[in-house]
């Protein structure tokens, strides 16, 4: 018995110690992201900012008729209109934000918590409705996104079945699923987005990234260009490949925080030794079953 109670002590210590690295880890890379972005993006902001005044004095100088507080209420109603939706360049021919396949892309953006921050509801009523509509879309989108991982993973084990048979390496299904995926979800759809909104290849990719993985800072968003003439169905096909997306992007997630906390040790010391039993019993089960694993 205190031999049990010392090795129990013993996990429980290591299962503390690697808690605790990975907090330190994680702050430590916060702390990290945020010294980079402030050394890389606050003398852009400034150099920014001092344009923007500059070409302020300049608009007064050429208008003499204005002054700079009719400027200023001026600047304050494009913000507004901007916050609300409206673009301000064109004029009020410019199609409508809540059409079907725009109205379609944000629903889709709502229930994938993507929200891009550049279009919302202005009404109460809408208001309203967003909020229970997200509060019982998230839910059903994650199940969504879970089963159709499921459906993934399960070609993923065939895929992988067919690898072991044919006596081939059996990390060539995973690297078959990688290629495959990040072709068609963060290789091509750029290339599409570059010739549709006319960005480069590097702001494709970055708003496919940043979409995909829901982190959505708003600041490339598809179908909003007022110059553009885009198909009725673009946002609407858009918001399908968002779908497919993420459940691949989310299986990647999962595989890279399963790898990652294997790394760190975290899985190799558990606290019951009950449970640490029970889980090499039901690996030597499935020995004989697919190999590769990844998390739903």
């Amino acid at each position: 018995h205190s031999s049990s109670n010392m090795t129990l002590l013993t996990l429980h210590r290591r299962q503390i110690s690697w808690t605790l690295l990975l907090v330190l880890g994680y702050l430590f890379y916060l702390l990290l992201g945020a010294m980079v972005f402030q050394l890389l993006e606050k003398q852009a902001e400034a150099h920014s900012r001092d344009q923007f005044q500059l070409e302020k004095l300049k608009f007064l100088q050429n208008h003499t008729c204005l002054d700079r507080q009719a400027l200023e209420q001026f600047v304050q109603v494009l913000m507004e209109a901007r916050e609300k939706g409206v673009n301000p360049e064109g004029n009020s021919t410019n199609p409508s934000n809540w059409d079907f396949g725009n109205s379609f892309f944000f629903a889709g953006t709502v229930v994938t918590t993507i929200g891009y921050g550049n279009l919302a509801p202005s009404t109460v009523a809408g208001q309203v409705f967003c909020v229970f509509y997200a509060l019982f879309g998230v839910p059903l989108n994650l199940a969504f996104l879970n089963q159709l991982g499921k459906g993934l993973n399960a070609h993923l084990i065939t895929l992988e079945r067919w690898v072991h048979k044919s006596g081939r390496v059996q990390t060539l299904a995973m690297a078959i699923f990688l290629t495959t995926g990040t072709l068609l979800f963060l290789v091509f759809p750029p290339l599409v987005f570059s010739y549709v909104e006319g960005w480069s290849y590097g702001e494709g990719f970055y708003f496919t990234f940043i979409t995909l993985s829901t982190i959505g800072f708003g600041d490339y968003v598809v179908g909003t260009d007022p110059n553009k003439h885009y198909i009725p169905v673009y946002r609407s096909l858009t918001a399908i490949w968002i779908v497919f997306g993420l459940a691949w992007l989310a299986l990647v997630f999962n595989v890279g925080a399963d790898m990652m906390e294997k790394f760190l040790q975290l899985k190799w010391h558990k606290p019951d030794l009950g449970l640490a039993e029970g889980a090499a019993t039901k690996l030597e089960e499935e020995s004989d079953g697919p190999r590769i694993h990844i998390p739903g």
